[in-house]
């Protein structure tokens, strides 16, 4: 949403832009896997990509070619994009530690560095890619849980969208360099998710005690979020939102189209 979004002219609502981009998006992928899921189904011997073929093949010979081909032509277009999202990454999380001007030597050496490790990544698990993949999911659950809750938080229900564009990105501004609150919380939900992991590579004691059941999220995201709000509660909000909108004055030239 916040991708597109930001092309969208400023009487669009919230309600609007979410919906839209959600059901766009559910409705692209969901039917996919919809037919992955019965195709796999139907050719429970087969791997995902032969019985796909298969199903297409008694629709229209040789059509099981042409949907792989496809396939593949999309499979290249994403991880293009994965591949320009990680080097990007890579740029931003250095940038933090000291600024990084983003010139095609950095970007080019952020995007090799983010081939070869994936590939590494990809080469060492081919062997049981699905279950080593469940894992990196399971994994990235576990570490956007807690960050998710203090975002809703912050955005709904401390600061309720008054925020300063301009100050996000001055490291020396209202917003500081680190937000000690959001640190706490973050480390807090962590750590009170570690007993109630379930993965190949780690099963907490919890975990293990209800068989292998992973309720990690659900106890995270409530703990994170508790834990942000209590500590914002210290906050001059009223002095946060006149700062917010003192500091973005004259951001947008008055003639804007938009507004």
């Amino acid at each position: 949403m916040s991708d597109y979004s930001r092309y969208l002219p400023r009487d669009v609502s919230v309600r609007s832009s979410f919906w839209w981009t959600y059901l766009g998006s559910f409705i692209g992928s969901a039917w996919m896997m919809l037919v992955g899921t019965v195709a796999a189904a139907s050719n429970p011997s087969l791997d995902v990509a032969a019985a796909m073929e298969r199903a297409a093949d008694t629709i229209a010979p040789g059509l099981g070619a042409v949907l792989l081909l496809g396939a593949l032509l999309g499979l290249v277009t994403i991880s293009a994009l994965n591949f320009y999202g990680a080097s990007l990454t890579l740029l931003s999380v250095a940038d933090t530690f000291r600024p990084v001007r983003s010139g095609l030597g950095k970007r080019m050496a952020s995007l090799l560095a983010a081939a070869v490790l994936a590939t590494a990544i990809a080469l060492r698990s081919a062997s049981d890619f699905v279950t080593r993949f469940g894992d990196l999911l399971a994994i990235l659950l576990y570490l956007f849980t807690p960050w998710t809750a203090i975002n809703l938080v912050d955005f709904f229900l401390v600061r309720r969208g008054h925020y300063s564009i301009r100050e996000i990105f001055n490291a020396d501004g209202m917003y500081g360099r680190w937000n000690w609150r959001g640190l706490l919380a973050y480390g807090l939900g962590f750590a009170v998710m570690i007993p109630f992991f379930s993965t190949g590579i780690y099963t907490g004691p919890v975990a293990r005690a209800l068989g292998g059941a992973d309720l990690a999220m659900l106890v995270g995201l409530p703990v994170a979020a508790i834990a942000y709000y209590l500590a914002c509660r210290s906050m001059d909000i009223d002095q946060d939102r006149a700062q917010a909108a003192a500091a973005d004055i004259g951001l947008e030239p008055q003639d804007d189209p938009l507004r």
